[in-house]
C-alpha cells in the first residue's frame, strides 16, 4: 500500500507512510512544516526500481530521459537487498581482523621461537607487542558485531558508534605502544645488553616488519572501503608495530658492526615516527566523533537536491557517520501552493536521488520549507530557541 493517513483538521499534521516496497516511513509536520521524511535504508550496492510511488507519479513530474534513465538501471528496494548490503560491509570488516589477527599471530610465534634461542630483549618486546596488536582485534570484532543490532527505543540511530569508541580504544593502544617503544629505547641506552644469534634476530625482526606492514596495508584498505575509521586506526596502529620491529632490525645492525648505542638511539628515532603514526589515528577518530564529514559530501549533496523536480532551493545539508554508514538532515524550499501530497513527493524524490548518489547512506530526513516571500518567515515561532 502506497498511501497517508491525514488529519486535515489539524493546523499540523501527523502520518504514518508505508510504502509498497517494504520500508516504513515516519512523518511528524507541524506548522510550517510540509514534510518530515525519515527512511531506513541500508545501502551498499547500485539501485534500481520497482517502488510503486515511483509508478504512480503524476504525469510531467519527471523528464522522459529521466524515467527512460531510471528504468534502465536495476536495482531492488527490498529490505533483504537493505540488510545483506550491511552485513556485507560488516562481514568484510570481520574478515579483514580475523586474517591480521592470523597474521600477525603467526609473525608472533615466529619472533618468540627466535627470542627463545636468542635471548634478544628487543626482539621479546617487539614479540610481545605483535601479540597485543593482534588482541586489538578484539574490541573491533565486538564493535562490528554490535552495530548490526538493530535501532530500539533507546538506541534510535542503532549501535554503529560502538565502532568509534573501539577507535579510542586502538588510539590508546598507539599511545601505549608509543610509550613503551620510548621506555625501551632509552633503557637500552643506558643500559646496554648483548645480543647473540644476530642473523636469526634480524630475520625475526624483518619477519615482524613485514608482517605488520601487510596487515596494517590490508586493514586501511578495507577500511576505507567500508568507512570504517576503527579499522583504518587498527591499520596504523599495526604499521607502528612494523616500525618497532625495523628498530630491532637496525639495532641488529649496529650491534654487528660494534655500535652498542646503535639499537637504542634508532629505538628513539622510531618513536618519533609513531608519534607521528600516532597523530594522525588520533585524528581520524577525533572527526568521526565530533561528526565530522569530507565537506565534498555536503557540496555532492547539495548539488544532487538541486537537480530533483520540485526543489526551488537548498536549506541546510547536515551529513553525519553512525559506524561505517552516513545519515543525511536536509532542507528544501518548495512551490508555496504546493499541496502536502506534492510537497511529501518531491521529498520522496529528494531522498531517493540521495540515496543513488551518496555512498554508504544509510538513510535521510529531508524537511519540505514553503517558498517564502520578502520578510516571511514560516519558523518565526522556533526563532527563541535557537
Amino acid at each position: 500500500m502506497d498511501g497517508a493517513q491525514l488529519d486535515p483538521g489539524s493546523p499540523g499534521h501527523g502520518h504514518r507512510h508505508t510504502s509498497g516496497h517494504g520500508h516504513g516511513h515516519g512523518h511528524e509536520h507541524g506548522p510550517g512544516r510540509a514534510h518530515g521524511h525519515a527512511h531506513g535504508h541500508e545501502h551498499g550496492h547500485e539501485h534500481g526500481h520497482d517502488d510503486q510511488y515511483d509508478h504512480s507519479r503524476a504525469a510531467g513530474a519527471a523528464t522522459v530521459w529521466q524515467r527512460v534513465r531510471h528504468g534502465l538501471r536495476p536495482h531492488s528496494h527490498d529490505p533483504a537487498d537493505k540488510v545483506d548490503a550491511a552485513l556485507s560491509a560488516d562481514a568484510d570488516g570481520m574478515r579483514a581482523l580475523w586474517i591480521s589477527l592470523a597474521g600477525l599471530g603467526a609473525t608472533a610465534v615466529v619472533q618468540a621461537v627466535v627470542v627463545a634461542i636468542s635471548g634478544s630483549v628487543a626482539l621479546l618486546g617487539d614479540t610481545l607487542h605483535n601479540a597485543a596488536d593482534a588482541l586489538t582485534s578484539v574490541p573491533l570484532a565486538i564493535a562490528f558485531v554490535l552495530g548490526r543490532r538493530p535501532p530500539n527505543r533507546r538506541y534510535t540511530y542503532g549501535y554503529g558508534r560502538a565502532e568509534d569508541l573501539a577507535g579510542v580504544v586502538i588510539v590508546i593502544a598507539i599511545a601505549v605502544s608509543c610509550v613503551a617503544a620510548a621506555y625501551s629505547a632509552i633503557h637500552r641506552l643506558l643500559h646496554p645488553q648483548e645480543v647473540s644469534h644476530l642473523t636469526a634476530v634480524a630475520a625475526a625482526a624483518l619477519v615482524g616488519f613485514v608482517g605488520n606492514e601487510l596487515v596494517a596495508r590490508y586493514r586501511i584498505r578495507v577500511g576505507r572501503r567500508i568507512g570504517s575509521a576503527a579499522l583504518v586506526a587498527d591499520g596504523l596502529h599495526a604499521r607502528t608495530d612494523g616500525f618497532t620491529s625495523l628498530a630491532v632490525l637496525a639495532g641488529a645492525a649496529g650491534v654487528a658492526l660494534g655500535l652498542d648505542w646503535a639499537d637504542p638511539v634508532v629505538g628513539l628515532l622510531i618513536t618519533v615516527v609513531i608519534v607521528m603514526v600516532l597523530r594522525q589515528a588520533a585524528r581520524e577518530v577525533y572527526r568521526r566523533l565530533m561528526d565530522a564529514v569530507d565537506p565534498g559530501l555536503v557540496d555532492q549533496a547539495e548539488e544532487v537536491l538541486r537537480g530533483v523536480d520540485g526543489v526551488l532551493g537548498v536549506g541546510d545539508v547536515r551529513i553525519r557517520w553512525i559506524g561505517h554508514r552516513l545519515r543525511v538532515e536536509c532542507e528544501i524550499v518548495v512551490r508555496p501552493d504546493s499541496t502536502i501530497v506534492a510537497a511529501h513527493r518531491v521529498a520522496v524524490e529528494a531522498e531517493h536521488a540521495l540515496i543513488h548518489a551518496v555512498p554508504r547512506l544509510s538513510g535521510a530526513l529531508v524537511h519540505a520549507d514553503p517558498q517564502t516571500g520578502h520578510g516571511v518567515d514560516h519558523h518565526a515561532d522556533l526563532a527563541h530557541h535557537r
